[in-house]
């Protein structure tokens, strides 16, 4: 599931983009639309107006046991996050990929296939898989199950998930080994650690500021009653904005690869400017693309904008400064930091970063070193993180 979601997203991205840009970039603009539109029917005929929640969904199965995680989450999460994406919505298909593989391992557990008490284990199997296909990488599956979803070491849950991401493992091998960036890295100076450690800083104020997006847009676009309005205010914003950037379209995989090829193949690259506001506006166009309506999570948005955040800051010390920082690293280090800080994860966010790249874990420290202070600044910031456990908690206790 994880693998088809994966690579059907990535063939539709390409195709649209390159029709756009065959024919017209104006269509930047409508794009959204059309997708975050698609989303609304469907929901409202086929789902019968039942709304995504994210992971939250997952914490409230596990936890208070009273609710199953219906199967209509699996086509739901599928195509939602699948039409969201290749639409031009600046968010990925990881959120979609945990709640669907989350409500496989759920429905399992129905049909009573393990003794009852193992519902955790049968969720985290699912997600553990499904995490481990997106990313190629059977130990960031494991850990994120582990880490985020499962919250609990017990003998069950440890053996649930390494026996889940040892078969992600051979499908990985079989079908799926190529890692999102194809560039290698020559090393790292301890000359550049201060510099990454400031970097982590400000890629943790980053994940504050996108979490707060969220959360605001979120709640103001609820208050929109006309559902035409709340829809094509929040996508045609997003698609004017992808006009101007077209490296913010969709998941931003590709705009980052193209981004990064043009920052360190070519002396000149993308404008400082331009860096920064990409890095500004990627969070703002993926929470305005969730509280349009559609699916998605922060996944894609984080990596995507802490690693313009690591071009823009290595760049403007290079000039500036008059240092040598290695891009590459600085991209790497931003992407880390800003992820470990949205989804309070440092360990799989360290290990996902590195397997971003053929010879990632060069940079293994410097990256663990900067996903744990991010994550320690976003929490002093802000004490709860908006798809975190502990956001989930203090929204229930509000509730009564």
């Amino acid at each position: 599931m994880a693998y088809s979601l994966k690579h059907l997203t990535e063939h539709f991205e390409h195709l649209l983009i390159d029709w756009v840009n065959e024919h017209h970039t104006g269509y930047f603009i409508i794009l959204p639309s059309i997708g975050i539109t698609a989303i609304y029917f469907l929901r409202k005929h086929l789902f019968r107006n039942r709304k995504n929640k994210g992971i939250t969904e997952i914490y409230k199965t596990i936890d208070e046991r009273k609710e199953h995680l219906p199967l209509f989450k699996i086509p739901s999460h599928y195509l939602n996050g699948f039409l969201t994406v290749i639409f031009g919505g600046s968010t990925g298909v990881e959120v979609s990929t945990v709640v669907a593989t989350a409500a496989l391992g759920n429905a399992i557990y129905e049909k009573e296939f393990s003794a009852r008490e193992y519902k955790r284990e049968l969720v985290c199997a699912g997600v553990a898989s499904g995490i481990a296909v997106l990313f190629v990488s059977p130990l960031t599956g494991w850990l994120f199950a582990m880490e985020v979803i499962a919250r609990k070491l017990r003998p069950s849950l440890l053996l649930s998930c390494t026996v889940s991401a040892l078969v992600a493992g051979i499908f990985i091998t079989l079908f799926d080994s190529q890692t999102l960036l194809n560039f290698s890295l020559t090393g790292w100076s301890w000359y550049a650690l201060p510099f990454m450690l400031l970097l982590s800083l400000l890629g943790g104020s980053l994940s504050v500021y996108f979490t707060l997006l969220v959360i605001k847009i979120k709640e103001a676009f609820s208050q929109i009653n006309n559902n035409f309005l709340r829809v094509n205010l929040g996508a045609l914003a997003v698609g004017t904005m992808i006009y101007f950037y077209p490296s913010l379209y969709g998941d931003s995989y590709e705009g980052l690869k193209e981004v990064l090829q043009q920052n360190i193949l070519n002396a000149t690259g993308i404008s400082l400017g331009a860096l920064f506001i990409m890095a500004i506006l990627k969070p703002l166009a993926a929470s305005l693309s969730l509280g349009a309506g559609g699916d998605g999570g922060v996944f894609a948005p984080s990596i995507v904008a802490g690693a313009f955040l690591g071009l823009f800051f290595a760049a403007a010390c290079n000039r500036y400064l008059g240092t040598e920082l290695i891009l590459i690293n600085f991209a790497l280090v931003g992407a880390a930091a800003t992820l470990s800080a949205s989804i309070y994860a440092p360990f799989t966010t360290v290990v996902l970063v590195c397997n971003l790249l053929p010879n990632g874990y060069v940079l293994f420290l410097p990256l663990l070193l900067a996903s744990l202070l991010a994550k320690y600044i976003s929490k002093l910031l802000l004490p709860y993180n908006v798809y975190s456990y502990d956001r989930y908690k203090s929204l229930q206790t509000q509730s009564g």
